[in-house]
């Protein structure tokens, strides 16, 4: 009985959507359906717009009438708020978050005496401090990173997969917004005054009101989410990818100041016994298959000496630039070497192995092609050194790249 219930009251939340969807006032939806409303909780909310998009609902509906979904369950989430300390990953962001808030009255402040002036030369101090505004809201960059490459993977394996993707498109629509503004600043001068005025006032405005929306449906939902699926552990590992990754200009210091005496966590991979033939590494597992057409599809030639100066492997890349061959392995790296050139081979060795470099590099003409060939000490975590690696890269087709081609430009 209690199942049918359940399902009942999951298909008049999606009953909820779909009429604000519709077009029915938020008002006249809570009127309706102010018995099912009561007590709705986060992860249901999260569960219904998963299962919508599952149905054919797609994910720019749903971000587009987040808000109206706000409008909706706004009383009872402001409700269920769990709060948490200023140092966990959540706080920093909540801290961030208000510096970001702050960011935008000073936009707003800064726009304002720009928009009664009647010429540049009147507010001409303004500039630099707006190009000061546009360049820390760029750097909210580092805060966009952490949540889509720490965050949003953990909620995910808790099965929180919509309200992620969602907040990682409207990171995507400020990343846009921010450099149009940087852009608009650094290139004041070229337009008329007037026409720079009303395009600021537009973008500021944008600014605003996507951010001002973004940043209160992260709080108040996902946020409020990863509290209550995130485990303790996982916090801990959060924590150290955050710190890895870095954080902004802006960020509280006094969120992200460690005691000397604590040392940063590094996530765990699972331990579980590994089947024969998987290695497993700190970012993850491979078999050894799985390992040797990696190294074989890299689009560059491979050759690793040892410590001792034995060549020990090398890829075999789908177009190789200079030919080895399995005879080489075992042979010392100065015998491949023409004679007249070992005296380098061996100085560049000598240097990685005293730590004094970690890179050598050069580029030659070889049959029409560009060549770039560099040398990387390899060290284990403690820095003892492990031994040499060749990376043998044509660079011809890549000196000629220029503009840009993104990831939705792609035809096949």
């Amino acid at each position: 009985m209690g199942g049918l219930v359940e399902e009942e009251r999951k298909r008049l939340l999606k009953e909820v959507i779909r009429q604000l969807h519709a077009g029915v006032s938020p008002q006249e939806v809570k009127g309706k359906f102010k018995q099912v409303l009561e007590g709705v909780s986060l992860l249901e909310i999260a569960k219904i717009e998963q299962e919508l998009i599952e149905e054919g609902v797609s994910r720019e509906e749903i971000q587009r009438l987040c808000d109206v979904h706000l409008a909706i369950f706004r009383e009872q989430l402001q409700k269920q708020q769990v709060e948490t300390a200023p140092e966990n990953p959540i706080g920093i962001l909540r801290g961030e978050h208000e510096a970001l808030q702050q960011l935008l009255e000073k936009l707003a402040a800064s726009v304002a005496k720009i928009q009664k002036a009647e010429d540049l030369s009147s507010v001409s101090d303004e500039i630099p401090q707006l190009t000061q505004i546009a360049e820390d809201f760029l750097d909210a960059e580092k805060h966009y990173l952490r949540e889509e490459n720490v965050l949003f993977p953990v909620l995910e394996k808790h099965g929180i997969t919509e309200p992620p993707a969602i907040m990682w498109m409207e990171h995507n629509q400020l990343r846009e917004k921010k450099k149009q503004l940087y852009s608009l600043i650094e290139n004041h001068e070229k337009i008329g005054f007037q026409d720079f005025k009303k395009q600021l006032s537009e973008i500021a405005s944008s600014i605003s009101n996507t951010l001002s929306s973004h940043i209160f449906k992260e709080n108040n939902i996902l946020f409020q989410l990863a509290l209550r699926v995130v485990t303790e552990q996982e916090w801990q590992g959060i924590r150290g990818e955050f710190d890895e990754i870095g954080y902004c200009c802006f960020t509280p210091s006094q969120l992200i100041t460690r005691p000397k005496a604590v040392a940063v966590e590094k996530p765990q991979i699972e331990e579980t016994a590994m089947p024969e033939g998987v290695l497993r590494f700190e970012t993850g597992s491979l078999s050894k298959e799985e390992m040797e057409a990696i190294l074989n599809t890299l689009p560059v030639d491979i050759t690793f000496v040892d410590k001792d100066d034995a060549v020990k492997y090398f890829n075999k890349a789908e177009k190789r630039i200079f030919v080895r061959t399995k005879a080489v392995i075992g042979r010392k790296v100065q015998l491949c070497h023409p004679q007249k050139s070992v005296h380098v081979v061996n100085k560049i060795l000598e240097a990685f192995k005293k730590g004094e470099k970690d890179v050598a590099e050069f580029w030659i003409q070889a049959g029409g092609r560009l060549v770039h060939i560099r040398y990387f000490a390899v060290r284990d975590r403690n820095d003892k050194y492990l031994g040499t690696m060749e990376v043998t890269q044509d660079i011809t087709y890549l000196k000629k790249i220029e503009g840009e081609k993104r990831l939705l430009d792609w035809e096949g």
